[in-house]
């Protein structure tokens, strides 16, 4: 077991990092499905000669490939839209919504006969009610808040599939390093077309642009990803993903300082009560040996 120092400089390494995605968006000054393109790409290159040698040598069915491709899928949506949500609300408003990522995966949990504990109906009408409260109070943030808030919420209904998704494929027998090679080639391959779809260059941005997206590779990606990982196989992932809900936080604080973009009335008092809801909805989950996984509750 790491010594007690380690875990909180890697914890705390893990929460600036995943609060710096929202804020290298911002500074990118580009389309949210070219970014996560891109993203993707380069997450894929840095992984590929690490692990590309070893498929060859590695089982892999339809069982694992199915689930595989359709977490791709899900993590194309969970970027394309979160990402581009940014370009329509706050980032406080943004980054709270898509960390709703544990409500969502309890509620399918539900819908797959795993009924939810009481302290789980609590968590939920609490964030029901921070989430109406930052819906109506941010009708002054950003350019079409409504918009940009209904993107970062198919973000999180997205992360939620992605996370679901993949643990099926790893219990089935791919591992982890793999699954996160393929997941993010097949992200890639999905978001491949966007750029052209919506009129979109694929090269010609500034060098600024490209700096903020190959940031986002490294720092979000292989720093907040990578902790996150690295947690999770010393601590109990309820502490990780209660830690993570920091991210809105750090994000919000950030944007302050960077932006001078200040929360609107309705998300400074609605966003500690939906978060709040999550966590404890987080909290008093019930976990069985087939009930969906608690994940962390950041997608950056």
């Amino acid at each position: 077991m790491p010594s007690r120092t380690a875990i909180v400089g890697v914890l705390s390494a893990v929460v600036v990092a995943i609060s710096l995605a929202a804020i290298f968006t911002k500074l990118a000054e580009a389309p949210g499905p070219l970014i996560a393109l891109w993203r993707m790409v380069i997450a894929t290159a840095l992984l590929a000669p690490w692990i590309a040698p070893r498929l060859r040598r590695q089982d892999l069915r339809k069982e694992t490939l199915l689930p595989t491709v359709a977490a791709g899928f899900f993590l194309a949506v969970h970027f394309a839209s979160w990402l581009s949500s940014f370009t329509f609300t706050t980032v406080a408003a943004s980054v709270t919504i898509v960390t709703t990522l544990p409500l969502w995966v309890a509620l399918i949990g539900w819908a797959m006969g795993i009924r939810p504990t009481r302290g789980v109906f609590v968590g939920l009408a609490f964030a029901l009610a921070g989430g109406v409260t930052i819906g109506f109070g941010d009708l002054a943030g950003g350019s079409a808040p409504l918009l940009g808030d209904g993107l970062a919420l198919i973000g999180a209904w997205s992360a939620a599939g992605y996370f679901l998704l993949g643990r099926s494929a790893q219990r089935r027998g791919l591992p982890t390093m793999t699954y996160a090679l393929l997941v993010n080639f097949f992200a890639g391959l999905f978001l491949l077309p966007l750029p052209w779809a919506f009129g979109v260059s694929y090269f010609e941005w500034p060098l600024a642009t490209w700096g903020w997206i190959v940031a986002m590779a490294l720092v979000p990606q292989l720093v907040g990803h990578g902790g996150l990982n690295w947690a999770n196989r010393h601590l109990d992932p309820t502490v990780v993903s209660t830690v993570t809900l920091l991210e809105p936080v750090g994000a919000s604080l950030l944007a302050v300082v960077i932006f001078g973009e200040i929360p609107g009335t309705g998300v400074l008092i609605g966003a500690p009560i939906l978060l709040l809801g999550v966590a404890l909805v987080v909290r008093y989950r019930r976990r069985t040996p087939d009930s969906p996984p608690v994940q962390p509750a950041t997608s950056q």
